[in-house]
């Protein structure tokens, strides 16, 4: 009987001993599954970023911004027709000729949420776009900025920069990974040193 007992507690042993081993193997092998899984779902989420559905200015046709400048460096603007700011809109279209070839886009969303800046229809506000300024970077719909009345891509964006618009022509800087990169207050010029080279770094 003792040596029955004794071999007991040896097959215990051995079978407890087994079970660390394994353990220890399995942490092993799920480290770095677990590892490729945040990074996968972390990818996931900045791809989420620019996966939203908006229509374009003055039209009918619906585009999802993932899916038409997956892999440009985008710019994104709250722009407005009566702001003090209006005249950046030469610069944001100096800034997308000059850089389009390499990979940048500006995408413009004009806005009436600050002081009532944008109050034309869609039609007097591509009017005015191309006969003023010439714009010819892709604009869309009349679009809500501020929390808490935000349309989906700004608040995705705003949740991304920690910031919403504080007034027109904020710009959200976004990398060829779909990821948000820099924010931008209304007082950076397009042709602000400190944009552009941000951009040329990410071209």
């Amino acid at each position: 009987m003792r040596i029955k007992h004794k071999r007991a507690n040896a097959t215990n042993g051995f079978l407890a001993m087994k079970s660390l081993f394994l353990i220890a193997v399995g942490l092993l092998i799920l480290g770095p599954r677990t590892a490729v899984a945040a990074e996968v779902e972390k990818h996931a989420e900045d791809k989420a970023l620019l996966d939203v559905v908006v229509r374009t200015l003055n039209g009918k046709q619906e585009v999802n911004l993932n899916s038409a400048y997956h892999g440009k460096v985008v710019l994104i603007v709250n722009t407005a027709s009566k702001c003090g700011f209006t005249y950046q809109y030469d610069g944001l279209e100096k800034l997308y000729a000059r850089y389009k070839d390499r990979g940048l886009v500006v995408l413009g969303f004009p806005s009436n949420d600050f002081a009532n800046q944008e109050p034309g229809t869609e039609k007097q506000i591509q009017d005015f776009c191309r006969l003023t300024y010439g714009v010819q970077f892709p604009m869309f719909a009349k679009t809500r900025v501020i929390k808490p009345y935000a349309d989906p891509l700004y608040q995705r964006l705003a949740e991304a920069a920690g910031e919403y618009p504080a007034w027109n022509f904020h710009k959200y800087l976004i990398n060829r990974d779909g990821r948000l990169v820099a924010s931008y207050s209304s007082s950076t010029k397009p042709e602000s040193k400190k944009l552009v080279e941000k951009i040329e770094s990410l071209l």
